[in-house]
């Protein structure tokens, strides 16, 4: 839970967890041993790069709401806004630039988000 936590934030992880059901609670637990206890703890690779992994991956299932929590998550791993601007624009040649397209609108949403809090 820790490496959740340290990547999604504190709010997230905290929001997440009171919607856990007894329907979902086998999917968190399953989510939190495995993506944030054994693959985003590997040590093949760092925090940032493995964001910038997750936003391509994210923009090219089309996971908008799993994208937007991720550009904050990439945020707090230490990728500046410019490093999101490029891999966004690398998913346009890769993914398409309709998928681009979406997810620079998620992407700017969640920066203007973040500007009007600050």
């Amino acid at each position: 839970m820790t490496t959740r936590r340290e990547v999604l934030g504190d709010a997230h992880v905290d929001r997440a967890v009171a919607r856990t059901t007894g329907f979902t609670a086998d999917f968190q637990d399953l989510i939190t041993r495995y993506a944030w206890g054994e693959i985003w703890n590997r040590p093949g690779l760092d925090r940032r790069t493995r964001s910038c992994v997750t936003l391509t991956a994210m923009v090219a299932g089309g996971h908008h709401d799993e994208l937007a929590m991720h550009v904050r998550a990439a945020l707090r791993n230490g990728l500046t806004r410019d490093e999101i601007k490029e891999v966004l624009l690398q998913t346009a040649i890769y993914c398409g630039v309709p998928a681009a397209n979406s997810a620079f609108a998620v992407a700017q949403r969640v920066l203007s988000e973040i500007d009007e809090r600050e």
